[in-house]
């Protein structure tokens, strides 16, 4: 049986010495290495070893009991987080990993919502009993009050197999079934019944089991590996057409570019032909080459089964997400950065060269959704914080020899409309010929752009319909106020006209557009920002304190609840207010206070005159953009003003 496990944890819950200490039990590995020694089998990369952090979703193979597991370390800085989720998707269970010292942190509850959110079954381990001010009580407690209920602890007493099961949890499997609590009453308890409905409910998500012990010192680890073995049970079907999912891309020395794929069913070899959509497009390519990876190391094989991850040469499109073969579609991903950051090299590189190194980054990690800026010939890119840059500044280095730096990050703001308008455009320079009309609504907020078509074909021909939409989701198109992207709208094609001789190639983009920038310039427009939903947890003593700051961040949050001599306050709040404030609330509540921040969409900007004053755009100067419309008369094309050309529109 092939099975794969993601370790998750907040970062320094020692997630990877647990991943070391199960590597080293199934002699995966020689001999333990300990991240404070850089010498931790799965950080391989030197920029790993040196800040003692995982940043790559690397991972090992093990053997154990005639199974083979694959064994994904996941980083657990929140800067990485696009990488751990990127990683999620190809999980059949996950080791969610809490300190006993520090207990449920805020990155903790980020990695729960998204292992619950993807179906993802999970264990959890209450890691570093053998530190002083370890309390497993205490823990276990906050995971029930704080994640989940359906917790149950699965002490040494306890064999799923061997049909050893303490009272406790016998009774907490039975009461998450009408049925097996019936027989428990009435006939007592049945060890082999209890074993696989416990499979069951942990894959569906309603039980989750939880270990004690201690990465560091090897206590309690064997315990939790065989009860794992017991209760994560896959049936993938070898005998299916072949289907795989995408969740990483990398490129080796020579630049070739690396698909790491997930086998969801069937078999894979080399040469087989590999077909997936690009896009709207379905793309068909040969798989060159199959290579199994185990910390670092690759070994080519000729063919792959379901349930093994891989990777393989010759997809040259393929994302992270696509569906391969029987499997269509593409993972949507939740954690989005909220930061933006200009690249700044010596002038003796070229700006292309250096935007040719950032699509290769971009390819690999697409949270960074590099942009370039053709009028000032420079490179932006999206960010989770700054030890992300720091990061990518010493990455870019080592694989491309620049020496860059990053200017101070920037929130990233985007826009939206207030009110329904219909916006023209008109394109028709000697010998061009194209008019759009849209509609554009405001809609639902963080529900992006959707597009509607309304238009007859007796008005518009099909296939410019079709260049009209395609023009409208081609990109992300700027805003009046600060030209950052505008978002929740509903953009409907009403009508339009073409030339039969003289429309071309580009002439539906033009008028799409200008008529999409008219139509703003017609109706009022709204400044958004990024916000978290947070989570505050203080002693008494500083709930004062915590309430003005929350205030003067401009945050939303519902009246504080206490629990014992704790308060717990939630809201939601923007990240220009709330990003730094985990350091200031560590300072006065001396490291006894936590905070959870989840990243909650973008709603009205708090000081949007202050930020549309500190940007500013101008609108007309957008050299990308123009709300006027193109005309011809006598020959020559002329501009008509957005406010005067509705009544020059020809439909």
């Amino acid at each position: 049986m092939k099975k794969t496990i993601g370790m998750f944890a907040h970062v320094d819950a020692g997630k990877t010495t647990l991943a070391e200490q199960l590597l080293y039990m199934t002699q995966t590995i020689s001999e333990r290495g300990r991240v404070d020694h850089q010498s931790a089998f799965l950080d391989n990369h030197d920029i790993e070893k040196e800040r003692g952090i995982t940043v790559f979703a690397d991972q090992a193979t093990m053997q154990y009991n005639g199974s083979t597991y694959y064994l994904i370390d996941t980083p657990g800085h929140v800067d990485f987080s696009p990488e751990m989720e990127r990683a999620i998707q190809v999980m059949d269970a996950a080791i969610l990993v809490i300190s006993a010292v520090e207990g449920v942190e805020g990155h903790t509850e980020t990695v729960w919502q998204l292992l619950h959110k993807f179906g993802v079954p999970t264990f959890f381990f209450i890691n570093k009993i053998d530190r002083v001010g370890a309390d497993p009580a205490r823990v276990l407690a906050e995971i029930r009050s704080e994640l989940t209920e359906d917790v149950c602890l699965l002490n040494e007493q306890d064999d799923v197999s061997g049909g050893k099961m303490r009272p406790e949890v016998i009774e907490a499997v039975a009461e998450r079934d009408e049925r097996l609590l019936e027989m428990y009453m009435e006939q007592g308890y049945e060890a082999e019944l209890w074993h696989s409905s416990m499979i069951t409910m942990i894959r569906e998500g309603r039980l989750h089991p939880c270990f004690i012990g201690s990465a560091l010192q090897n206590i309690g680890i064997s315990h939790m590996l065989e009860q794992l073995d017991q209760l994560i049970v896959t049936d993938y079907d070898h005998g299916a057409e072949f289907a795989g999912r995408v969740y990483k891309i990398r490129h080796d020395e020579d630049g070739a570019r690396l698909t790491y794929i997930k086998s969801m069913g069937g078999t894979l070899r080399m040469r087989d032909e590999v077909r997936y959509m690009h896009g709207s497009e379905v793309v068909r390519e040969k798989i060159t080459q199959i290579r199994l990876l185990s910390g670092g190391r690759m070994t080519n094989t000729d063919k792959v089964e379901a349930g093994d991850l891989f990777v393989v040469t010759g997809l040259t499109l393929a994302g992270a997400g696509d569906g391969l073969g029987s499997l269509s579609g593409r993972t949507a991903y939740e954690l989005v950065p909220t930061l933006q950051s200009r690249v700044q090299h010596d002038a003796g590189i070229h700006p292309k060269d250096m935007l040719r190194c950032f699509r290769w980054l971009d390819a690999e990690d697409p949270s960074l959704a590099v942009q370039w800026d053709e009028a000032l010939q420079a490179i932006h890119i999206h960010v989770m914080g700054i030890i992300q840059l720091e990061v990518l500044e010493r990455i870019v280095h080592e694989r491309f020899g620049y020496r860059i730096h990053f200017e101070q990050p920037e929130i990233l703001y985007k826009e939206t409309i207030t009110e329904m308008t219909v916006g023209s455009g008109h394109f028709e320079p000697l010998r061009h010929y194209a008019e759009v009309h849209i509609r554009l609504e405001p809609a639902e907020r963080n529900s992006g752009l959707v597009f509607v078509n309304a238009c007859h074909p007796d008005v518009l021909p099909v296939n410019y319909q079709h260049l009209v939409a395609q023009h409208v989701m081609e990109r992300e198109h700027h805003g009046l106020l600060t030209g950052s992207p505008i978002t929740d709208m509903r953009i409907t094609l009403l009508k339009g006209r073409a030339h039969n001789k003289h429309t071309h190639g580009g002439d539906f983009r033009e008028a799409t557009f200008r008529a999409l920038r008219q139509g703003l310039e017609k109706t009022g427009n709204m400044l958004l920002e990024p916000y978290y939903q947070f989570r505050v947890k203080v002693d008494v003593e500083y709930v004062g304190r915590l309430l003005s700051d929350l205030t003067q961040a401009k945050a939303h949050f519902d009246p504080p609840e206490t629990t014992g001599d704790k308060v717990i306050v939630c809201g939601h709040a923007p990240v220009s207010t709330m990003m730094d404030y985990s350091m200031e609330l560590a300072a006065y509540t001396k490291g006894r206070g936590t905070l959870s921040l989840i990243y909650g969409g973008y709603d009205r900007c708090h000081n949007e005159a202050e930020v549309i004053a500190r940007t500013g755009y101008d609108k007309s100067a957008d050299p990308e953009y123009t709300s006027s419309s193109i005309f011809c008369a006598k020959g020559s094309g002329y501009s008509v003003p957005w406010d005067e050309a509705d009544r020059h529109m020809h439909v």
